[in-house]
């Protein structure tokens, strides 16, 4: 049970990149295609193929284009640590004395006695590997990201795209008339930004019965804005 316990691997990093991948994606795919499919309704009159076809190739083009968002940001990430790590190894090697005196002032910062500051960095210095990972953590603030984080973001924010774009989408394929299908899409639409919304605010702290009616609120307004502006232009 000791042992078990001590080989513990702490997942809750891992998880947190999961969540705010499946939230940027879900959160822009079920605005903007709800912002989409409302506009048409409002342009198109029966033709209601053109909504879900036009919907269809704005969830294609929107999963890629925020999948392409996210594996730029999590390549960044690791290419920004890469970068700092090198300087990191660099600065051991050609300028060892400054580098020591940065661990002790972390050690001092933490209020140890500078017998035990001496102590520590002593035993830091003996492996570059580990000094250098502590001025990454503790000198820089940088933890090491998952090598493989571009590819699993990228992933993650397109699937989410394509599931949340999806809900105000569907409606349309089961009605021949697209105002019907937008009175369905909205209903549909709403409950599920309400939903996404308070587990969004719950997992962040925030109020969950005001996170969900902000975030639904904001997906009534896009989609209001774009009916209306589709009716002003047809009209």
């Amino acid at each position: 049970m000791i042992q078990n316990h001590l080989h513990h691997k702490e997942e809750h990093l891992q998880s947190s990149d999961l969540l705010t991948d499946i939230v940027i994606g879900m959160s822009d795919g079920l605005t903007v295609p709800f912002a989409l499919a409302a506009g048409l309704s409002g342009a198109v009159g029966n033709q209601v193929n053109l909504i879900w076809i036009a919907g269809i190739a704005e969830i294609a083009a929107g999963s890629i284009a925020m999948g392409l968002g996210g594996y730029l940001a999590g390549k960044t990430e690791v290419d920004h640590y890469s970068s700092e790590q090198k300087k990191e190894y660099w600065e051991i090697e050609n300028k060892t004395d400054v580098e020591k005196e940065e661990v002790r002032e972390v050690f001092r910062n933490w209020g140890l006695s500078e017998a035990i500051q001496e102590q520590a960095m002593q035993e830091i210095i003996k492996d570059k590997k580990r000094w250098v990972g502590f001025m990454m953590k503790h000198e820089l603030g940088l933890e090491q990201p998952d090598a493989k984080r571009a590819g699993k973001s990228a992933f993650n924010i397109g699937i989410s795209y394509v599931v949340g774009g999806l809900v105000p989408l569907s409606p349309y394929f089961f009605v021949s008339n697209s105002l019907d299908g937008l009175k369905i899409s909205v209903i549909v639409t709403l409950i599920c930004l309400y939903i996404f919304g308070f587990f969004k605010s719950k997992i962040t702290g925030i109020n969950p019965w005001t996170g969900g009616l902000r975030v639904m609120m904001i997906g009534a307004a896009a989609a209001a804005a774009a009916f209306g502006i589709a009716k002003l232009i047809d009209g």
